[in-house]
């Protein structure tokens, strides 16, 4: 059983490794910690399934060799696979990859009490890692490793989702301000259009550009009273000898002995 603090902890070095086929890979896990019992033995395991999103369950390891088997030593696995342990770390090799081996490792440190016959594991800490392995090309067999906090690894990927999500957040508002200043500007130059067009309309469409607005002629009593030509050259009815006029002597429309008076009022008329 378990005990509630545990004493050993169990960390992969990187999270997630890509390898072309045909590549070597050295997928290690790093620990800490020591045993809960002096007399306890630390042993490790690497279990694995192709479904990288699922957890590690049963006791598939590797190349679908059966964990907790009778294997003595690395010569006893199948081609290729190869384990191996230091004081802090622990590793699986795997050579000559194949689209077969891509999928989710687990590494496991068991912390096992011997007991009379069988062993009872007190402790379990345990990482994963994810292997994915690409088509071979012509170039290098090397391995390329990512990590959450390295760059280029999953956090760009994240700031790239979490800035696609704010811009179709805040889309329809933009929309609405572009589509606000091209409506302004519209009606701006329509203005602008309609006050050149009336600058620019005819003079005799326009009586306003016709020099001015009309004056209106004002004439004193005096000048009403002295006889004025016509402008076509023939007489004005106050001119004696004209049908209708008064006579030359006698009585006159306006007596000569009277005197009108140039007032304020008929100045203004």
């Amino acid at each position: 059983m378990s005990r509630a603090h545990p004493t050993l902890s169990v960390l992969a070095t990187h999270l997630n490794y890509i390898c072309p086929e045909g590549a070597t890979v050295q997928m290690v896990c790093a620990q800490k910690g020591v045993a809960l019992h002096h007399s306890d033995v630390l042993k490790h395991a690497w279990l694995y399934t192709p479904h990288r999103e699922q957890q590690c369950t049963g006791r598939t390891g590797p190349r679908h060799i059966v964990v907790g088997g009778h294997y003595h030593g690395n010569h006893s696995l199948p081609a290729g696979l190869k384990f191996g342990s230091s004081e802090h770390n622990f590793w699986v090799v795997l050579q000559n990859l194949t689209h077969a081996d891509q999928g989710r490792y687990c590494c496991m440190l068991l912390d096992i009490e011997k007991g009379h016959k069988h062993g009872t594991i007190m402790q379990r800490p345990h990482s994963h890692i994810t292997l994915q392995v690409t088509p071979r090309s012509t170039g290098s067999l090397n391995c390329t490793v990512q990590d959450p906090s390295q760059t280029g690894g999953f956090a760009p990927v994240a700031g790239a989702i979490a800035a696609m999500i704010l811009t179709l957040l805040f889309l329809p508002l933009i929309m609405v301000l572009v589509y606000k200043q091209r409506q302004s500007s519209h009606s701006s130059r329509r203005a602008q259009e309609l006050v050149r067009m009336d600058s620019e309309a005819p003079g005799h469409e326009n009586p306003v550009f016709l020099g001015g607005s009309p004056q209106i002629k004002t004439r004193t009593v005096s000048q009403i009273m002295t006889r004025q030509s016509s402008e076509t050259g023939r007489h004005l009815l106050s001119e004696p000898g004209t049908p209708l006029s008064p006579p030359a002597h006698g009585d006159v429309f306006f007596p000569i002995e009277d005197t009108i008076f140039e007032t304020q009022d008929f100045m203004q008329v």
